[in-house]
């Protein structure tokens, strides 16, 4: 066996080119298997972080259709509609079991103006409860209070990376007046710092008001985007479910249509993002296929050159004494070397590219070594499998063919 690797590896070490381009294929393979299924399963584990910010037992109610988008995952509503109403948070919170409380409200984006500094934000009216429920809080001052829904008062709570924007620093915000569509309200807190949630919001981009300003004062609607219930610990999901669209879809008379609401918990969205970021791990999949399909073929053709410029050797090996037996473990030795080389540099290559998309898009660093492995040992059989033809074509030749030729 040993024998048998010096021979191989002297073989490569002489057709250097041959070898290098036999291994780009599986090389290539390696990177992109490795490397895809790696970043995905950083996005599932920065999902699972994403869901926990989304609030400890919450159920949330929203007018139209909720679909996550196949690139990045991220939520886009279809089929919106304004017949969400505050009758019907109330209904809900009224009528399905376990709610301990909840909080209405709608979403809108608009600019908000703080001198000649001019920024876009989404601006969430809500009230005072949506902080317990969502866990998001100010780290200034504080949040709008049931005395500002009652009257209807105009003040704002501005998300960091907002007050960051217009003020500077979040601590030169409080107490100061911004025009919201031109209308001033004055500055009583700045939320912390919370980043993206599941859906793909920016946290930090959010802008707060109360709800019955943005309705009566500032839109003159009646409609709302949802509401924002939180569950009893270990309330059951699926009675939850069943009693939330019962209420929702008799208010809306929808016998015999669709529903035009959407009902989601953070184990959904959750789910729904996960389906949306299968895609990826199927098109890397495919991708590396392809590749290493490639790399195989490589490897398989050059092995097939190499045994008929090396028709003398093989003869000579045979004349000492090397048995049909060696012939083959020689050139499926010098096959899985290459696939295996070619594998291990992909494998190793993927890695590092893998920390730095993970370092750039604010992921968790992962490192799967049975995903690893499965590539190292996935680019060997390749190369065994590529080998196996020339391998045999090599042990099929006569001794005095050779001497002969």
């Amino acid at each position: 066996m040993l024998l048998d690797l010096k021979i191989a590896l002297a073989s490569l070490a002489a057709h250097k080119l041959r070898a290098t381009l036999a291994m780009l294929g599986v090389f290539l393979g390696a990177l992109a298997f490795n490397g895809v299924q790696h970043v995905a399963e950083a996005m599932y584990k920065n999902a699972e972080a994403e869901a926990e910010k989304l609030g400890p037992n919450l159920f949330a109610a929203m007018a139209g259709q909720v679909r996550f988008s196949r690139a990045g995952g991220q939520a886009r509503v279809s089929g919106a509609v304004r017949n969400f109403t505050l009758a019907d948070a109330e209904a809900l919170a009224g009528g399905v079991p376990g709610v301990l409380n909840r909080a209405p409200y709608l979403t809108a984006t608009m600019p908000i103006r703080s001198g000649a500094i001019t920024v876009n934000t989404q601006i969430t009216a809500t009230w005072p409860a949506y902080t317990e429920i969502r866990s998001f809080r100010p780290e200034l001052g504080r949040f709008v209070s049931d005395q500002d829904v009652e009257d209807r008062a105009r003040v704002v709570v501005l998300g960091r990376k907002i007050a960051e924007r217009l003020f500077g620093r979040p601590e030169a915000a409080l107490g100061r007046e911004v025009l919201i569509f031109r209308a001033g309200f004055t500055v009583v807190g700045v939320m912390e710092a919370k980043g993206r949630d599941l859906t793909g919001a920016d946290q930090d981009e959010q802008t707060f008001v109360p709800l019955s300003t943005y309705m009566r004062r500032m839109a003159n609607q009646a409609w709302i985007t949802g509401v924002y219930l939180r569950l009893a610990e270990g309330a059951d999901l699926g009675r939850v479910k069943s009693a939330a669209t019962d209420i929702l879809r008799k208010r809306h008379y929808l016998e015999g249509k669709k529903d035009d609401f959407s009902l989601l918990t953070p184990v959904d969205a959750m789910q729904l993002r996960r389906e949306a970021l299968d895609l990826v791990q199927t098109l890397g999949a495919i991708t590396s296929t392809i590749s290493f399909a490639v790399g195989g073929m490589g490897i398989l053709s050059i092995m097939v050159l190499m045994v008929q410029a090396r028709r003398v050797e093989i003869g000579i090996r045979r004349a000492v004494g090397g048995s049909r037996r060696d012939i083959v473990r020689q050139f499926l030795l010098e096959a899985g070397l290459m696939a295996g080389t070619g594998g291990a540099l992909g494998a190793l290559a993927s890695i590092g590219l893998v920390q730095i998309v993970c370092a750039l898009a604010g992921f968790p660093h992962v490192f799967d070594p049975f995903l690893t492995g499965l590539t190292l040992l996935g680019s060997a059989l390749l190369g065994l499998a590529a080998g196996a033809y020339p391998a045999r074509q090599a042990a099929s030749i006569e001794i005095l063919d050779v001497l002969s030729s």
